[in-house]
């Protein structure tokens, strides 16, 4: 019956069929200076008809004697991330665990053709949605997720992002507040940015963006405040001047809200510029709490008051974990973080 069964194209099945050598169509992926422009498209517009997706990265690295290399699958474009404080910490914990080996970053959501002709022999997924095209390119490569999604027999670090949201806002209702407001990342991968009504709130690809939305919600209806009640600004990203945007929508409603909760530090500075540019005092008109707890949080002005996650952990277990899988050991566990609320000068008693 093996007979039957249709042999995976290789670079000789690509060769053949464009009436090449096999070292030209290695060049289309490896030296494509070698190669004219018009040759290099035929070649892998050929592959691709045939379902050959490129050399396998294993296979090359062992022939090469090259050291492994790690690929990391981002959900922003390069300069996004590296805006964004909290990934790049996370970042940073993940490269020092790495040190000998090289580390390929795969922005802007990357496509299943990108991931496919990635050089890597192991992938970390950085809070991709769960239905993200990029999974179905990953083949026999280890896989570990930082965050999101969940997939099954995959190891992954993560944190409590329900219980985090949950201490925001209890927090907020012991001090008396009743009027909210909530800043929250995207919930749909389509870009909006504005008022998350209806549907919006449901059916969330994103575990972290609905495990903190769900969170500070029920928490809140459990308090005695009606979810529908509270209005919700869906950002695009998470990015300050995004969180500001949302926050001059939400302090400019009437009722004005008291409390803004943020689900991360960078839409909480964004929330306090805005509170300044509307002449409103934090906390003594308002206040504030983010997640993530960046360095910046403890010498913003105010001082922010956030949820703090281990954001450089984080990193360095995602790495024990790629090196786990280099080694060719059996995949490990999904390792939960614990998260803590820090009070700081952002928050104050409704007067």
């Amino acid at each position: 019956m093996d007979s039957d069964r249709p042999r995976r194209p290789t670079l000789d099945t690509v060769a053949s069929a464009v009436g090449v050598s096999r070292a030209t169509v290695s060049n289309a992926y490896n030296r494509p200076d070698q190669l004219s422009a018009s040759l290099r498209t035929r070649i892998l517009e050929t592959a691709r008809s045939l379902g050959y997706a490129g050399p396998d990265p294993v296979a090359r690295s062992l022939a090469t004697r090259q050291n492994l290399a790690v690929g990391v699958m981002l959900p922003q474009s390069l300069s996004g991330a590296f805006s964004d404080p909290a990934l790049s910490i996370v970042l940073d914990g993940l490269s020092s665990m790495l040190d000998d080996h090289s580390l390929v970053l795969m922005p802007g959501g990357p496509s299943p053709s990108m991931v496919a002709r990635a050089q890597a022999d192991v992938l970390v997924a950085y809070s991709l949605p769960s239905a993200a095209a990029a999974f179905d390119a990953v083949g026999p490569r280890g896989l570990v997720v930082i965050d999101q999604p969940v997939l099954p027999g995959v190891p992954r670090v993560f944190i409590d992002d329900y219980a985090g949201a949950r201490s925001a806002a209890a927090h907020l209702l012991a001090l008396g507040h009743r009027r909210f407001g909530i800043l929250t990342f995207a919930l749909h991968p389509d870009g909006f940015r504005g008022p998350a009504l209806g549907l919006r709130r449901s059916d969330i690809p994103f575990r972290v963006s609905h495990d903190r939305l769900t969170g500070y919600l029920d928490t809140l209806e459990n308090g005695g405040v009606t979810p529908e009640n509270v209005p919700v600004w869906e950002a695009s990203g998470s990015d300050r001047e995004l969180g500001r945007e949302g926050a001059r929508w939400m302090l400019t409603r009437s009722p004005r809200p008291s409390a803004l909760l943020c689900a991360s530090d960078q839409l909480a500075f964004g929330a306090l510029q805005a509170a300044r540019d509307l002449g409103l005092s934090v906390p003594g008109d308002l206040s504030v709490v983010g997640f993530d707890d960046v360095p910046e949080a403890s010498v913003s002005d105010p001082p922010l008051t956030t949820v703090r996650q281990p954001l450089a952990e984080k990193g360095r277990l995602a790495g024990r974990l790629a090196l786990t899988l280099l080694a060719g050991a059996r995949p490990p566990r999904p390792a939960r973080l614990d998260v803590s609320l820090v009070s700081r000068a952002s928050c104050a008693p409704k007067k």
